[in-house]
């Protein structure tokens, strides 16, 4: 698929080197495509192509949302015509949110009218996209929430050729909020309690 990255920071990078190993096309969308930080970005990965946000946008068939929360406010013009792509939010409104929107996901849907809009990505720290795999355990698990069913079975599938084992369906529109609350969980064992960023989130079952 053509997958295009909003945002070049950690998460971003680590789910673009998954996503091209897993025989993705990759697409960097940023705001100044001859920036250092463009130039970092396609570092991760050799084969990714940096564009403009809109450029990105228009080439990709999922578009992955990685900047701050409140960067959605100002990006969605730039998108531009998203009614045939899924829009994947990875991100968390923790410290800041896109007001007056509860969420980026809610701003997403909101302000691109589209249906197809879905939460993933979102809960375990970056290094655990960029090798979501623990010897002895195998590969941890996804979780994701939106109200399109096709949308959400097309981002499972992502998060399964980078390497996570399932990809939990959380619920529609109304379970996205307790997602974010899911990663908030992480944070605060693996970051607030100290036990360390290589920490991570399983369903097991008797």
């Amino acid at each position: 698929m053509n997958i295009a990255i909003i945002g070049s920071g950690n998460v971003g990078s680590a789910l673009a080197q998954g996503l091209s190993k897993a025989g993705h096309n990759i697409f960097f969308g940023l705001r100044d495509a001859a920036s250092a930080k463009a130039e970092k970005a396609s570092g991760f990965v050799s084969n990714a192509k940096i564009l403009s946000i809109a450029e990105a946008s228009k080439q990709a068939d999922v578009i992955i949302i990685t900047t701050p929360p409140e960067a959605v406010l100002n990006l969605v013009a730039q998108l531009g015509d998203v009614s045939n792509k899924i829009l994947v939010d990875a991100t968390n409104s923790i410290r800041t949110r896109p007001e007056p929107y509860r969420t980026a996901f809610h701003a997403l849907k909101a302000l691109t009218k589209s249906d197809k809009v879905v939460k993933c990505f979102n809960s375990t720290g970056f290094e655990n996209m960029a090798n979501p795999v623990y010897p002895n355990f195998g590969g941890i698990d996804m979780f994701c929430a939106g109200n399109d069913q096709p949308s959400k079975e097309i981002v499972q599938k992502l998060a399964k050729d980078i390497g996570f084992a399932e990809c939990w369906n959380f619920g529609g529109d109304d379970m996205v909020e307790l997602l974010e609350k899911f990663a908030l969980s992480w944070i605060n064992l693996a970051i607030m309690q100290g036990h360390g960023r290589n920490l991570a989130l399983k369903v097991i079952r008797r």
